[in-house]
């Protein structure tokens, strides 16, 4: 059967196409196998990427022993956690598209039967997962693996918690001591960091989506599984080229079900709300922010790791990791059994195979016996939110779960920061940022600052944030994001003004604003022109194409 790189390497018109990958070193033998592309995302900034120029020897020797060759490239990858708080927050999520822009480019520039996709945070996973749906040639994922946790005072500690530290800082509750010891210990190696954050959830999902092997998602980075999970990925890939199984093949509706419903169960971080809508529009499928409400009310909560509780991915590893939620996920018939994998059987017959159980119920619990009956996640209606809000319920107190107060507007993320960190948010208030979603943002910056800061404070029992741009994933408390439609393209949360009355009904799964219909219009149509914040360059290219937050952010077709 004719080979998709038989287009570069076969027939006498192909010399000089082969005369370029001799030059590299290529033989005749490696030119007539299968040829696999390694996307790499591997650099020196990102802890979660700083090892996979090593990681990625093993892909290569697990393809190789699959009988392909291997060809490495690199694409970009933006540290979240380095970026937030500034100007460079813009870029994070808009990255995602030109992740996947710059694989399809090489895929296509350079034609590979398949497709190895190397990555660990935030925006570089779905980025490389979009890729593969458009693409939609043989593909498989590979995350670098989770941080360990670091330890303060013989506590596990996350990065979540410095950020925490620095409101309690700022609070003076510890001191600068204190906080330099929180700064030093809580990432101690290379990974994607050791919280449920948005990296672990996406890694972690990848697994229920059938994209990646078992444990993809929980064997840490520094772990002797991370290397034997980097050998059988490569050798999968040329397995998953031989039968021709490709990503639309395996990430199916089915799958998405699959997906989220581990995400409730995981109670992940609420940018999955962005990047599973966003992956399933690219791979032709419909789907949207309103989508994962019914597995909010019938999919439990089976983990408690942080920043919603006091375990951290390695626990869940060691617990069973993926499989063993779908596997209690199973016994109440939630999940999909059909759904192909690039293990190379269905969800169920992979299960069975390598017999997927809990071993820790004390990190994973029963299917009967959950942490909270409904999901980790929350969608949110409303005349706030007529498109849909969503918030990490599972990171909220109980007190805030029901909460009204008068609205605080601040247009940007650094007005509110500041407000906070000068003590001008009194408890019972709810902030609002705005302006700061996928067009008004641009880039809907995460914001972790102000979260942190309030808890940091103390004060995420008192006060609540929502906003039309993003949390990270590190985020507690009741951070209700994603509202939409978003103020610049005047959504009901661009008519709001200083004082009015917010209700906040997370158990009824509400968003409202005390006013009418007709005062909100009224408001919105005396309303100037979005103004866009950044009119040259690539974000302003993007906020002219991107969609609401409801559909993934995704770029029109």
């Amino acid at each position: 059967m004719p080979k998709r790189s038989d287009l570069m390497t076969k027939g006498p018109e192909r010399a000089p196409h082969r005369s370029l990958l001799r030059a590299n070193g290529f033989t005749d033998w490696e030119l007539e196998r299968p040829i696999i592309g390694i996307a790499n995302s591997f650099n020196e900034i990102i802890p979660g990427h700083m090892h996979l120029d090593k990681l990625v020897d093993a892909v290569k020797a697990g393809i190789y022993a699959g009988g392909g060759t291997p060809l490495v490239f690199n694409t970009i990858g933006i540290c979240d956690g380095i970026a937030m708080n500034h100007e460079g927050m813009k870029y994070s999520l808009p990255s995602r598209e030109l992740i996947a822009d710059t694989i399809e480019t090489m895929a296509m520039a350079h034609p590979f039967d398949g497709l190895v996709l190397l990555a660990s945070c935030d925006k570089i996973i779905p980025g490389m997962l979009i890729a593969a749906a458009r693409l939609n040639i043989p593909s498989i994922f590979l995350s670098g693996g989770p941080m360990l946790p670091g330890k303060v005072h013989g506590k596990d500690t996350g990065l979540d918690k410095v950020f925490e530290a620095v409101g309690r800082f700022k609070g003076g509750k510890i001191s600068k001591e204190e906080l330099h010891t929180y700064e030093c210990a809580a990432c101690p190696g290379a990974g994607s960091c050791s919280g449920m954050f948005t990296a672990n959830t996406m890694n972690n999902l990848s697994e229920a989506l059938g994209m990646s092997l078992p444990y993809n998602g929980s064997a840490p980075a520094v772990f002797s599984e991370r290397i034997w999970l980097a050998k059988e990925t490569g050798f999968k890939a040329v397995d998953l080229v031989k039968k021709g199984l490709k990503p639309r093949d395996i990430m199916t509706k089915d799958a998405f079900h699959n997906a989220m419903a581990v995400d409730m169960a995981l109670g992940g971080s609420t940018n999955t709300a962005l990047h599973i809508p966003a992956l399933a529009y690219y791979a032709e499928l419909n789907l949207s922010l309103k989508d994962f409400d019914p597995f909010t009310a019938k999919v439990p909560l089976l983990t408690s790791i942080a920043p919603a509780g006091p375990h951290h991915v390695v626990d869940l590893f060691y617990a069973g990791g993926v499989p063993a939620i779908l596997a209690e996920l199973q016994k109440a018939k939630i999940i999909k059994e059909t759904p192909q994998t690039v293990y190379g059987k269905s969800v169920a017959d992979m299960l069975t195979e390598i017999k997927a159980g809990v071993k820790d119920y004390g990190v994973i619990r029963s299917i009967e016996k959950p942490v909270h009956p409904t999901g980790g996640l929350a969608i949110l209606t409303g005349n706030l939110a007529p498109d849909g809000a969503i918030v990490k319920q599972a990171a909220v107190s109980e007190e805030m779960l029901t909460h009204s107060g008068p609205a605080r507007i601040f247009n940007s993320e650094k007005d509110v920061f500041e407000a906070i960190m000068d003590a001008k948010i009194n408890k019972g208030e709810v902030i609002v940022v705005r302006y700061e979603g996928p067009k008004g943002g641009p880039g809907m910056p995460e914001m972790l600052s102000p979260t942190s800061a309030l808890a940091g404070l103390g004060m995420d029992k008192d006060v609540a944030l929502i906003t039309d741009g993003r949390f990270s994933g590190a985020s507690r408390g009741a951070a209700i994001g994603h509202v939409s439609p978003e103020a610049a393209a005047k959504g009901p949360i661009a008519a709001l003004r200083e004082g009015d009355l917010i209700k906040i009904d997370i158990p009824n799964k509400t968003l409202n604003v005390q006013l009418t219909d007709e005062e909100i219009r009224r408001r919105l149509d005396a309303l100037p022109e979005f103004e866009p914040k950044i009119k040259t360059g690539y974000l302003a290219r993007y906020a002219q194409m991107v969609s609401s937050a409801d559909k993934g952010a995704v770029f029109q077709r």
